[in-house]
């Protein structure tokens, strides 16, 4: 099956569709004329359906509508169980459908309508009856005819056509471009094979609406009721549906019937270790009751029927029975979305034709519920009861009539409060009513109820389901209301309160199944959810199936519960079908590792989860690792987890340091009272980031100026109170370790001293014991304390309360361990080395220059101390492992080896360049990082923000100019640039532009009896000229190592034919038009001089032809060029240059660069907001 062609195919009819019909309505509602009168009832009736809901609502169920009749009657035709062809030809040489050729040749099945409508047809094709296009009129009545006949077989899809829906069908469905066509060419018998087909194309039609949706839900907007289908839709790959029903349905029929034959047809049925003695008896197929309260289109029940079937042709069954017996007797869906209720009972119609040539002569309506909302006045309930006796009323069945309400939105979660659904409804049903006409609709509705009420009560023996899946954050608050009260374990996501309706409409003893997300079997929200699960169902077997079954956005998991608590302690069967949590499989290689029964295969009693934090699911562990938790103490009971701040509006509050005026950072405050003492505006803030041991990831501020003033304000007008979001504020500007909540996969804490707030994102751990914080350090970041981990957060998120559960032996916190020490000295260094660190000093190639030798000894012998840095972290960090795995004496179970790959240093190729294919080509790699920062540092020189004669920051506080530079560094060896202007444009035109600027710097940095091997030896590793790269490439280099928050700004004419930088901390009032009268203007001049010369050498009679050709030409270039200057000093940089533009280092890049609108080089991404 070809699902990119059925994607394409049912997005592109959705929009034609939609399209079509809405301009039809417009046609109809503002159109009057003959044929428009002749109709007039029909356009009231659609006038009253959109005065009812809405246009958009009719232009969507019309659309669906007449896609899913469009796709059943071809389905019908491929697979032949078509009366005639309605929308196929009758062979491969004819064009036009079967039934208009039969029409044509005055053939019309006596079937397909009365006399007089035949007749109609065949006067429009032999021309008795007058239309401008008899043939398309005649193919459209055929279809009708078509779906008006299958009415009596499958009402649920095609309802009788005698409304506006008549009016709305397309015109357009004999041409190449008409809907009937794509359907013939994406329905083809290859995709039609399965009835599969019908749930791949019902989840693509509205797949471009639940992107709608989820774009919604990014702007705060919550899932309304009509749009929980769209939502929450996924169709489950088959043998995972296969792998649900075989171990829910055909495990019930293999413990009643040991010896029977269905094993065989099973693939994915996992028989039971031990022999069961205690299960829910049955007597024979009839009786069996299977319900998807979540039904979707169908597939699982499809399935099902398949098994049921063999289950009846084992005990003897007549085949002509067995379909209808099946539809009668043992399937049931409930579903929210009439087009997917439509498309389950079709699919399982299909079924039973498939099965049964002659069922369609006497069809059974598969059991499936779509809910309705059902609202009644207290006024006709007292009428109605006051009728039919109050007997029958009690307060169960009244309460039960007002539970319907909001059915569209809770859906199958409402659980009857009445009980005998069954027996009241018979009683009911029998009440004459018909000598009270204001109580006929309200007995009907009451039916109604009832009837939805039975679907929804506990009778089935076996449940499955797909269940929708919806967070808190997307339930709208009717929803959200009825899960915390009727759902309080279950709340936080409709896929689990769905888990815990399957077990109360399932029979004791039964089974249900279903796939979901993982979340439930680990977050902490669900962990009394958890204990009550495990204290009610046994688990017989789950699939942990991570990323891949339903793409790579989420991971998955599969299950089979048994109805009833694990009294014999039975183990059962847990499969991991991945080994990393962001890897991302097809469906086909996650279905071949459930046939490797090798792979990732565990048996555990589930009583064992009770030993593990939080009950998590972590059937992984080794007995020896759960035992771990039952004799250590948790690591809150050393230090203190903490959750850090949200500050509701970081693009308000937080900034990249660089960002700011460096004197408004306090680097030296060690407590509230030092930070206000202090009067500065921002402090140093941690925020979490990459992967990253030990030190670093200290790159943002927090404006926390007066004690955090602003920021608490803020929080107070929005909350009411600060500390609903402002969390540990006692905790602020101690020393701690520190994790990133959010991660790739693994765990990396990193030590942060005294000065620090931190996120939400950067949670920490707090000990006033120096020694104490570098013990928790050095056991976080061990392999032991991964592995413990997976089973308390096996996620890829790291929450302060999973961390806090961590276990710590007794007594081994007091043990000496100096190894996270030397740790942090090392990686510190790694992070100070490079620019984006506020303690950087110079690049660390500066040291290892010596002028007898070129520049590439002096980078070859910084590769080499680095790699000798990145085996000593290697080593200690194994010697780290050993300490601990030996403590909790674990060596079998646990490895101390580390990966070159999970070094976190900066000069660790492994790490930095993790997907290059060969050693050879990663220190490539490196060397490059190594000369683009080095051209970067000597353009940070060409500014003054650095000095080759000072450590550290020189210029980098708002408005420093070239005195302060000297103030700050007397007599130094290389010059900055005087006015903060350095021109980079392709070709010699400035003898100060940024070529000439950094020649003169590497002669100064590495001596003039190399330059020209540097020179080479820097463009070789660049790959291009120096002049080019600085052209080309260097600007955007820039902007990737500073966070898209750039420091050196790019003044550039809208094809790049001029382009100067400027340094930020250095920008006034004043920059603007020294960058249009030094350096745009006199450009121009330059090229303008250029152009006059050339002009004469084109006139002048001693040229050649040759260099006249080749001076008219660079003529042409040259006019453009100088066009596209006038054009933008004349638009752009003079108007900006006349305003004297002011801006506060304080607003961030962010707002400041768009201030300078088309003036600037744009940045991709910049307007991005901060995480």
């Amino acid at each position: 099956m070809d699902t990119s062609v059925l994607k394409n195919f049912a997005q592109e009819s959705r929009r034609y569709l939609m399209d079509v019909v809405a301009k039809k309505i417009e046609y109809y509602l503002t159109t009057d004329n003959v044929e428009i009168r002749a109709k007039k009832h029909l356009i009231e009736d659609l006038r009253k359906e959109i005065s009812n809901t809405s246009k958009d609502q009719v232009i969507e169920k019309i659309a669906y509508t007449w896609f899913n009749r469009f796709c059943a009657l071809r389905y019908m035709d491929v697979k032949q169980y078509s009366l005639v062809g309605v929308l196929t030809p009758m062979s491969e040489s004819h064009t036009q459908p079967e039934i208009l050729m039969e029409a044509k040749s005055g053939h019309i099945k006596d079937e397909l309508g009365n006399p007089s409508s035949r007749d109609h047809v065949i006067g429009l094709l032999s021309g008795k009856v007058s239309t401008n296009d008899p043939q398309s009129e005649a193919y459209k009545h055929l279809v009708l005819m078509a779906c008006n006949y299958y009415h009596s077989i499958m009402p649920f899809l095609f309802e009788k056509i005698d409304d506006y829906t008549e009016l709305l069908m397309p015109d357009d469905l004999l041409s190449e471009a008409s809907i009937v066509s794509k359907v013939r060419s994406a329905l083809n018998e290859e995709n039609c094979k399965d009835v599969e087909v019908i749930g791949w194309l019902y989840q693509f039609y509205i797949s471009e609406k639940k992107d709608e949706v989820f774009e919604g839900l990014k702007k705060n907007k919550k899932i309304t009721p009509e749009n929980i289908p769209a939502a929450t839709q996924l169709f489950t790959p088959n043998w995972i549906v296969r792998y649900l029903v075989e171990n829910s349905l055909g495990r019930l029929w293999m413990l009643n019937r040991p010896s029977s034959n269905l094993i065989s047809k099973m693939e994915y049925y996992i028989k039971p270790e031990v022999e069961e003695k205690d299960f829910l008896k049955i007597k024979g197929p009839e009786e069996i009751k299977v319900c998807d309260p979540a039904c979707g289109s169908g597939h699982m029940l499809v399935y099902a029927f398949d098994l049921l079937y063999s289950m009846y042709e084992e005990v003897g069954i007549d085949s002509n029975e067995i379909s209808s017996l099946i539809l009668k007797n043992n399937l049931f869906g409930v579903e929210i979305d009439k087009r997917a209720g439509e498309l389950a009972a079709f699919a399982l119609t299909m079924k039973a034709r498939e099965k049964q040539r002659r069922y369609f002569k006497n069809p059974v309506n598969p059991n499936i519920c779509v809910l309705e909302n059902i609202h009644f006045e207290e006024a006709e309930i007292k009428d109605y009861m006051d009728h039919v006796g109050h007997d029958l009323f009690s307060s169960q069945l009244r309460n039960t009539l007002y539970q319907f309400v909001e059915a569209k939105n809770f859906g199958s979660l409402i659980s009857p409060e009445v009980s005998e659904v069954a027996t009241v409804l018979n009683l009911l049903d029998q009440k004459n009513v018909s000598g009270h006409l204001f109580l006929t609709k309200t007995h009907s509705n009451v039916l109604r109820v009832l009837a939805q009420a039975k679907f929804l009560s506990p009778v089935y023996h076996v449940v499955i389901a797909n269940p929708p899946y919806m967070g808190g954050n997307g339930m709208n608050e009717s929803l959200k209301k009825f899960l915390e009260n009727k759902y309080k374990k279950s709340k936080y996501d409709l896929m689990t309160a769905f888990m815990d309706k399957c077990s109360e409409i399932c029979m004791i003893d039964g089974f249900w199944g279903m796939i979901n997300l993982p979340s439930w079997m680990f977050l902490s929200s669900f962990e009394g959810f958890r204990k009550n699960l495990l204290e009610t169902v046994t688990f017989s077997s789950l699939l942990h199936l991570g990323r891949g079954i339903f793409g790579s956005d989420f991971g998955s998991t599969a299950f089979v519960c048994n109805n009833s608590k694990n009294k014999s302690g039975k183990t059962g069967l847990y499969r991991r079908l991945f080994d990393q949590h962001v890897q991302v499989r097809s469906v086909e290689k996650i279905q071949s590792l459930f046939f490797d029964k090798g792979y990732g295969h565990f048996s555990i009693n589930q009583n064992e989860f009770n030993k593990i934090p939080g009950n998590s699911f972590a059937y992984w562990l080794s007995p020896e690792i759960r035992q771990i938790f039952q004799t250590s103490k948790s690591l809150k009971e050393i230090g203190d987890t903490r959750q850090g701040m949200a500050t509701s509006d970081n693009n308000r509050f937080l900034r990249q340091w660089y960002e700011v005026s460096f004197d408004k950072i306090s680097l030296s405050s060690v407590s509230r009272e030092s930070a206000k003492l202090s009067k500065k505006k921002w402090f140093p803030y941690n925020k979490g980031g990459q992967f990253r041991k030990w030190y670093g990831n200290a790159e943002y501020v927090v404006n926390w100026e007066n004690d955090g003033k602003e920021l608490l304000d803020y929080a107070s007008s929005l909350y009411g109170s600060p500390t609903r979001t402002i969390k540990s504020i006692s905790e602020y500007f101690k020393p701690s370790v520190s994790w990133s909540k959010v991660s790739s996969g693994n765990l990396a804490m990193r030590y942060f001293p005294a000065g620090f707030i931190f996120d939400v994102a950067g949670c920490a751990i707090f000990n006033p014991d120096h020694e104490k914080l570098n013990f928790l350090l050095g056991f976080c970041n061990t392999n032991l304390a991964r592995t413990i981990l997976t089973a308390i957060s096996p996620t890829v998120n790291f929450e302060a309360g999973q961390i806090a559960q961590l276990p710590i032996f007794n007594g081994i916190e007091n043990e000496k361990n100096t190894i996270p020490s030397q740790l942090i000295h090392i990686t510190k260094m790694d992070w100070d080395s490079k620019e984006f660190s506020w303690d950087f000093k110079a690049i660390p190639l500066l040291k290892l220059i010596n002028f007898s030798h070129p520049i590439n000894d002096s980078f070859d012998l910084l590769i080499k101390e680095s790699k000798q840095d990145v085996l000593k972290v290697k080593e200690l960090e194994k010697l780290n492992n050993q300490f601990f795995i030996n403590y909790y004496g674990l060596q079998s179970e646990v490895s101390a080896e580390v990966s070159l790959e999970e070094i976190s240093l900066f000069y660790n190729p492994n790490y930095m360049f993790r997907t290059a294919a060969s050693n050879e080509e990663k220190v490539g790699l490196l060397k490059l990082e190594l000369v683009k920062e080095f051209i970067s540092y000597g353009v940070g020189c060409i500014f003054g923000r650095y000095s080759i004669d000072k450590e550290g920051l020189i210029l980098a506080s708002q408005g420093a100019d070239y005195k302060d530079f000297l103030s700050s560094v007397p007599n130094p060896r290389f010059l900055p640039d005087s006015d903060n202007v350095v021109p980079i444009i392709d070709g010699d035109w400035f003898i100060d532009d940024i070529l000439e600027k950094f020649k003169c710097f590497l002669k100064v940095v590495a001596g003039e009896k190399n330059y020209e091997k540097n020179l080479t030896f820097l463009e070789d590793a660049l790959g291009k000229d120096i002049k080019k790269y600085f052209f080309k490439d260097f600007y955007n280099d820039h902007i990737k190592m500073f966070r898209k928050r750039p420091i050196y700004w790019m003044f550039s004419s809208p094809q790049g034919t001029f382009n100067a930088l400027i340094y930020l901390h250095r920008y006034n009032s004043d920059t603007v038009s020294i960058v249009l009268n030094s350096y745009l203007r006199e450009y121009r001049a330059k090229l303008v001089s250029k152009r006059e010369n050339l002009e004469r050498l084109s006139n002048s009679g001693d040229a050649s032809s040759k260099d006249k050709t080749a001076a008219l030409k660079e003529i042409e270039q040259l006019k453009k060029m100088i066009l596209e200057l006038d054009e933008y000093e004349k638009d752009v940089l003079y108007p900006l240059a006349t305003q004297r533009l002011e801006i506060d280092l304080d607003d961030g890049v962010k707002a400041n660069y768009p201030k300078f609108g088309n003036a600037l080089k744009p940045i991709k991404g910049l307007d991005k907001g901060e995480d």
